[in-house]
C-alpha cells in the first residue's frame, strides 16, 4: 500500500463521467455482502438445543454482550435499540478487523464512511427521541435550561456528530498509515505485532463508537424515563 495515500477514497478502480468506483465504495459493499452471507450461513441451522454450532454460539455471545451494554446504558429493555446498535457495532468491527488482510482498505479509514455512520447516529438520536417523547417533547429539550440556550444546544448536537465522525476516521486512518510505514521500514519484524495491535484497536474503536451512539440516544430519551421512574416510585410510596 502506498503510504502517500491518505484515504481509500483516492484509490479509484473505475471511472465513468461523474461516477467513480473507489476503494471505499467497493470494500463497503464487500463487507455488507460478507455480513449478509455470514448471517445466512449462521442462521440457516439455528437451534435452541445445547448442540449449537460454534458460529451460532459466537453470534449469541455478541448479541448477549450488546444487550447487556445497552441495558446498562439505557436502564431499560434493550429490544428497541439492539438491532441498530448491533448493526453499527458489527459493521465497524468487521471493517476494522479486515484491515489486517493484505490489500484490504478499511472503509472506516475514509471520512466519507465515518461521516455517514455519524449521520445515522444523528438521525437515530432524533428518531428514538421523538418516538419516546413525542415531537414537541423532544424539541423542548433544546430550550432548556432557558430558551437562550437554543443555538448552543443545536451547535452542541451538530458538533458531537462531527466529533464522532472525525474520531473514528482519525484513529483508523492513523493506524493504517502507521502500519504501512512500519512495514515499509522493517517488513520482516513488525507484521505479526502490528496485525495483533490492529485487531485490538479495531475492536476497541467499534466498541467506543457503539457506546457513544448509545449515550447520545440515551440522552435523547432520558427525561421521559426519569419522569416514568418518578411516577413509578411515587405510586410505590402511595401503595406502601
Amino acid at each position: 500500500m502506498d503510504i502517500k495515500q491518505i484515504s481509500p477514497d483516492q484509490v479509484v478502480y473505475f471511472s465513468m463521467g461523474p461516477f467513480n468506483l473507489n476503494a471505499t465504495i467497493a470494500y463497503t459493499w464487500l463487507v455488507m455482502v460478507l455480513m449478509v452471507l455470514a448471517c445466512i450461513f449462521i442462521t440457516r441451522r439455528m437451534t435452541v438445543s445445547e448442540n449449537m454450532s460454534r458460529w451460532q454460539n459466537l453470534l449469541e455471545s455478541v448479541v448477549s454482550f450488546l444487550r447487556s451494554q445497552i441495558r446498562d446504558v439505557f436502564g431499560e429493555n434493550p429490544d428497541r435499540y439492539v438491532a441498530y446498535i448491533g448493526t453499527l457495532f458489527i459493521f465497524i468491527m468487521v471493517c476494522n478487523l479486515l484491515a489486517v488482510v493484505p490489500g484490504f482498505l478499511p472503509p472506516t479509514a475514509s471520512l466519507s464512511t465515518t461521516a455517514a455512520l455519524a449521520l445515522t447516529v444523528f438521525v437515530a438520536v432524533i428518531a428514538f427521541g421523538v418516538l419516546r417523547r413525542g415531537l414537541l417533547g423532544y424539541l423542548r429539550q433544546y430550550l432548556k435550561p432557558t430558551p437562550m440556550m437554543l443555538p448552543f444546544n443545536v451547535i452542541g448536537e451538530l458538533s458531537r456528530t462531527l466529533a464522532l465522525a472525525v474520531r473514528l476516521f482519525g484513529n483508523m486512518m492513523s493506524g493504517v498509515k502507521i502500519v504501512a510505514i512500519l512495514l515499509a521500514i522493517a517488513p520482516l519484524v513488525f507484521p505479526v505485532l502490528m496485525n495483533a495491535l490492529g485487531l485490538l484497536t479495531g475492536m476497541i474503536q467499534a466498541y467506543i463508537f457503539a457506546v457513544l451512539a448509545m449515550v447520545y440516544i440515551a440522552s435523547a430519551t432520558r427525561i421521559e424515563r426519569e419522569r416514568h421512574d418518578k411516577t413509578r416510585n411515587r405510586q410505590g410510596d402511595e401503595n406502601g
